[in-house]
C-alpha cells in the first residue's frame, strides 16, 4: 500500500554513536456593596472565587504578594466586598481599585509605583522602539487553578502578541505607543478576557479565564455534516486567508531531551516571507534575525541526536497552505469524521470536527480535532497525532539515519496549530510539535526516552511593503538549524517576546554547565 499524504510532515533525525495609561480611581460604592458568603474553608484562590461568584468582579493581583495556596476560614455572614477581600487575604492594608469588572489588589506602598518606569533608551534592533512596556504573569483556569498552556496574549488593536508556556506563564513586551489599547487573553474553550494595560503594570499578574459553556439557546440544535464543514472551510480560504504576501516576525525554538535531560535548546527570531495561501510552502522564505543556543557538552554517554529540517517542518504545518490528507476530498476514504462539539475561540463559536483513520487501515495515519468558525467557516486550529495504535510503525517516516546498533520506536507524535484573525484575515499564530521515542542499544535490556520538540509563535504581522528576501539573506530550512553560526546579542534577548521556559525546562537549563552565550562577550 502506498504511503499516504500526511507524511509530508516528516522530521528527520540523524544519529551517531560516540566511542566516548492613567491610574484607575477606586470605586468606593462598588467595594462597599454587601454580599452574602457561606461558611467556608479553602485556599485564598478558592475563596476569592466565591467573592467573584457573588459580586461579578474578577481579580488582578501579584501572586508573589498574595499566597494563593494559603488556607483560610470564613464565617457565614454579610460582608462588604472590601471586608471580604481583606479577611480572605489576611492583609487589612491592601489597596483596592475597581476598573470595569476588575478589582486590582496591591500593597498600599505600591500605589505611588502603579505606573512602571519608562524603559531607558537603548540601541535600535529589529523589533525595538525607544520606549517599551512589559507585562508578565500566569494564566489559569478560574475554577481549578490549573495553568492554561498556549493561551494567546495580544494587543486588541495591534498585530503583535505572544503565548503562554506550558505552565501558563507569559512575558509580553510591546511598544509604549500601544499601551493605550487593552490586552486580550484568549484560549480554546474559554471566554476571552480583555483588561486595560495599566492594570497589569508593575507586578507579576495572576490572570484567570472562565471556561465557556455554550448554552443550548445560543445555538440551533441540528444535524451537522462534518465533511460539508470541511468543504466550506476549504472554499472560504479565498475570503479568510491571506491573498497577498505578508511578513511574520516569529519566535522559534527546538529542543532535545535524552532520558529527560536537556541536551540541546536552540531559540531564534525569524522573519518569514509568507506567500499567499494559494502558493506552495516551498515559496515561503526565512531570514534569521537573532539566535541563541544552549548545549550540554558533558553529554558523552552513548548517543548524539541531531534534529534536521525542523524549520521546514514548521512551514509544512501551515495546514491552510499545505493541505494534509484529512482535508483532501480524494483522501477522505481513509478517515471517519464526526461533529463532536461546539467551542468558543477568541469570542467566536466554532464547530469541532473529529477524525480518525478507518478500521481496517493499518498504515500509521492521523486522528485529531479540527476547529472551524461557525459563522465564516475560517480554520481556527487543528490538533492531531499519529494514531496511537500504529505509531510504533512510523519510525521510517521520522528517522533519517541511525546506527545499526540502535532500535528506535516512536511512542507519540503530535502537533497543534492555531490561526488568529487580524483585520478580517486569518494568519498562522502558533505551531507545536512533540515526538517521543524509545531508543534501545543492541544487546541492552533497557531503553531510554528521547523527546524532540519544536514550536513557533507569531509575535508581529506586517502587510505593507512586503518583498522577497535577497538570496544572501535567506537561510536553508532543511539543515540542522542548531549548527547554524550566529552572534549572540544579550541586550536583545532581554527584551524580546520569547515563550518563557517552563519550570521543567528552566530546571534543565540551570543544570547545563556550558552555556556559551552567557560567557561570550
Amino acid at each position: 500500500m502506498r504511503l499516504p499524504v500526511p507524511f509530508r510532515f516528516i522530521l528527520c533525525l540523524a544519529w551517531w554513536l560516540l566511542c566516548v495609561a492613567a491610574p484607575v480611581m477606586a470605586d468606593g460604592e462598588g467595594l462597599d456593596r454587601k454580599i452574602d458568603l457561606p461558611r467556608s474553608k479553602g485556599s485564598v484562590y478558592k475563596m476569592l472565587g466565591l467573592v467573584t461568584d457573588r459580586s461579578g468582579y474578577l481579580f488582578v493581583y501579584d501572586s508573589r504578594v498574595i499566597d494563593n495556596d494559603k488556607e483560610v476560614k470564613l464565617k457565614k455572614g454579610r460582608y462588604t466586598i472590601r471586608q471580604a477581600i481583606r479577611l480572605i487575604t489576611g492583609d487589612p492594608a491592601l489597596s483596592l481599585r475597581i476598573s470595569g469588572n476588575h478589582i486590582l489588589i496591591h500593597p498600599q506602598e505600591a500605589e505611588t509605583k502603579f505606573l512602571p518606569k519608562e524603559a531607558p533608551p537603548r540601541e535600535e534592533n529589529v523589533l525595538s522602539e525607544p520606549a517599551l512596556f512589559t507585562i508578565e504573569g500566569v494564566v489559569t483556569d478560574r475554577y481549578n487553578n490549573e495553568p492554561i498552556s498556549y493561551a494567546t496574549i495580544g494587543i486588541v488593536e495591534g498585530a503583535i502578541g505572544t503565548i503562554t508556556n506550558q505552565n501558563g506563564e507569559f512575558r509580553f513586551t510591546f511598544p509604549d505607543s500601544l499601551r493605550k489599547y487593552p490586552v486580550q487573553f484568549t484560549h480554546l474553550g474559554y471566554t476571552s478576557y480583555t483588561v486595560d494595560t495599566d492594570l497589569l503594570a508593575g507586578a507579576y499578574r495572576y490572570i484567570t479565564l472562565e471556561p465557556k459553556v455554550i448554552p443550548l439557546q445560543e445555538v440551533i440544535v441540528r444535524l451537522v455534516n462534518p465533511v460539508k464543514l470541511l468543504d466550506e472551510m476549504l472554499a472560504k480560504r479565498v475570503e479568510n486567508n491571506a491573498a497577498d504576501p505578508v511578513y511574520h516576525t516569529v519566535f522559534y525554538r527546538e529542543g532535545i531531551h535524552n532520558r529527560k535531560r536537556l541536551v540541546s535548546l536552540t531559540e531564534a527570531l525569524f522573519q518569514l516571507y509568507k506567500t499567499p495561501y494559494t502558493s506552495p510552502v516551498t515559496s515561503d522564505q526565512v531570514k534569521l534575525l537573532k539566535m541563541r543556543r544552549l548545549r550540554d557538552t558533558s553529554e558523552r554517554d552513548t548517543m548524539i541526536t541531531k534534529f534536521k529540517s525542523g524549520i521546514q517542518t514548521t512551514l509544512l504545518l501551515d495546514v491552510v497552505k499545505n493541505l494534509p490528507d484529512f482535508f483532501l476530498p480524494e483522501e477522505r476514504v481513509l478517515y471517519d469524521y464526526a461533529h463532536a462539539d461546539i467551542k468558543e475561540i477568541d469570542g467566536r463559536l466554532a464547530n469541532v470536527v473529529t477524525f480518525e483513520q478507518r478500521a481496517g487501515i493499518t498504515s500509521p495515519l492521523f486522528k485529531g480535532e479540527i476547529y472551524i468558525d461557525m459563522e465564516n467557516s475560517a480554520l481556527l486550529g487543528v490538533s492531531f497525532r499519529v494514531h496511537p495504535k500504529f505509531v510504533s510503525e512510523a519510525a521510517p517516516m521520522y528517522v533519517e539515519r541511525k546506527s545499526r546498533q540502535l532500535h528506535v520506536v516512536p511512542q507519540e507524535v503530535s502537533y497543534t496549530i492555531s490561526y488568529k484573525e487580524s483585520k478580517g484575515v486569518y494568519y498562522i499564530n502558533h505551531i507545536r510539535g512533540d515526538l517521543q521515542f524509545r531508543v534501545r542499544k543492541k544487546r541492552q535490556l533497557f531503553s531510554t526516552a528521547l523527546h524532540i520538540w519544536f514550536e513557533m509563535a507569531t509575535v508581529k504581522t506586517e502587510t505593507e511593503e512586503v518583498k522577497r528576501f535577497a538570496r544572501s539573506e535567506r537561510i536553508p530550512t532543511h539543515s540542522v538549524f542548531s549548527e547554524t553560526e550566529y552572534t549572540y546579542d544579550k541586550r536583545f534577548w532581554e527584551q524580546f517576546n520569547i515563550i518563557l521556559p517552563e519550570e521543567s525546562l528552566q530546571e534543565a537549563i540551570n543544570k547545563i554547565s556550558n552555556i556559551i552565550e552567557e560567557t561570550e562577550e
